[in-house]
């Protein structure tokens, strides 16, 4: 049963109806279909009446777009592309992605660049604004842009020039705004990664889940209660720098033995060099695995086992419904995740041992679309 107007804000008049907006919009950003206005009556609560008055509201304003129904309740109504559009970008250390996005978070054209771009922060934003001038953006208004990077972050600054050089010390928010003039939005890649695969990926559904993402580093977003985990400082997910052996191999933190010294793409292809030509990639890592290369099934065996282990605290700790693999690594499929699920049944207390442990279903789009949801979600529709 609908609830009263007067109980969905306190206030003026004004206050209330900019509240009984933003909830019908937050209705509609956070659907891919249009909704009928009986439907959005009971998704907001808001009485029809109330629902018809925001409608012709916003559609005035043009916000929303209204096509004509069964009735006036049965008119379907869905967020206007005209209102704007979002940018996402994900720079990686071997490649930029970039997309164009509506206001619903819903991607809309995207393009990818491999190549290093993380020399000069300056010249990877120019690389990431041509790259998004080839995409048709109509003309809509830019809203937003977000930004994945690699590394860990304080506030809006990287403080390590070992973990992603060209970046360090910079405030990426401002310098973001400074190329696109336009509100930007910084989050490290594994946080964009687990907002994704929690909004419509292999997380949807749980209340909380770890998505880990192994490439040539290694990190990972936290989801409780439905929300990214940040931590006070920001770095909360670094597991790619628990310490596995302090007489282990350097990590490009500075320390030794760390867990992405053991699993990330670097460390496969040292435990292949010389006995597989022509594997520089993971791509031909998987290929000859798959094929029965002995070499390449044990370097993804150790890779996972390694992988495992480390999951095993933060499952301990945690004890998420869930774990997500993402990155370069899983495109080895079950050749990587076996490993991972044996390592962590080996290391982990029993009531969390079996925790899932499941393959991306983004695969190596999921930083890239999760920059696009956090664009629109941080995007004020009504003032």
């Amino acid at each position: 049963m609908p609830v009263s107007d007067l109980d969905a804000a306190p206030g003026s008049t004004s206050s209330l109806r900019a509240a009984n907006q933003r909830r019908l919009l937050d209705v509609l950003r956070g659907g891919t279909d249009a909704f009928t206005q009986a439907e959005l009556s009971r998704a907001t609560g808001l009485a029809p009446a109330t629902v018809s008055n925001i409608v012709r509201e916003l559609a005035a304003q043009g916000l929303v777009d209204s096509a004509p129904g069964s009735g006036r309740r049965g008119s379907s109504v869905r967020l206007s592309q005209s209102a704007g559009v979002v940018y996402g970008i994900d720079f990686g250390h071997s490649h930029v992605a970039v997309a164009v996005g509506d206001l619903s978070g819903s991607v809309l054209a995207e393009r990818r660049h491999t190549g290093d771009a993380g020399v000069d922060h300056r010249a990877a934003l120019e690389l990431a604004r041509g790259l998004l001038a080839d995409l048709d953006t109509g003309p809509a208004p830019l809203r937003a842009v977000a930004l994945g990077l690699p590394a860990p972050m304080a506030g809006d600054v990287i403080t390590s020039a070992s973990i992603f050089p060209g970046w360090e010390d910079v405030n990426a928010r401002a310098a973001t705004e400074e190329v696109f003039g336009a509100p930007a939005h910084v989050e490290n890649d594994a946080n964009l990664g687990a907002l994704a695969e929690h909004r419509g990926g292999a997380g949807r559904g749980h209340d909380s889940s770890v998505f880990v993402k192994t490439s040539s580093g290694v990190g990972a977003g936290i989801i409780l209660g439905n929300e990214l985990f940040h931590g006070a400082q920001g770095t909360a997910g670094e597991i790619g720098h628990l310490t596995l052996d302090e007489q282990g191999p350097p990590c490009r933190c500075g320390k030794r033995g760390c867990l992405e010294a053991y699993t990330a793409t670097p460390f496969v292809r040292q435990k292949l060099a010389g006995q597989l030509p022509g594997a520089d990639d993971v791509d031909g890592v998987v290929a000859a695995a798959r094929s029965g290369n002995v070499a390449a099934l044990r370097a993804l065996e150790e890779a996972g086992m390694h992988l495992g282990r480390g999951l095993a605290g933060v499952v301990n700790l945690l004890n998420p419904a869930i774990v997500v693999v993402g990155g370069d690594m899983a495109r080895a499929g079950d050749l990587l995740l076996e490993p991972v699920r044996i390592g962590l049944r080996r290391h982990a207390l029993d009531p969390v041992a079996t925790t899932p442990v499941l393959r991306s279903e983004l695969g190596g789009r999921a930083s890239l679309v999760g920059a696009v949801l956090l664009a629109a979600e941080r995007t004020p529709l009504v003032v």
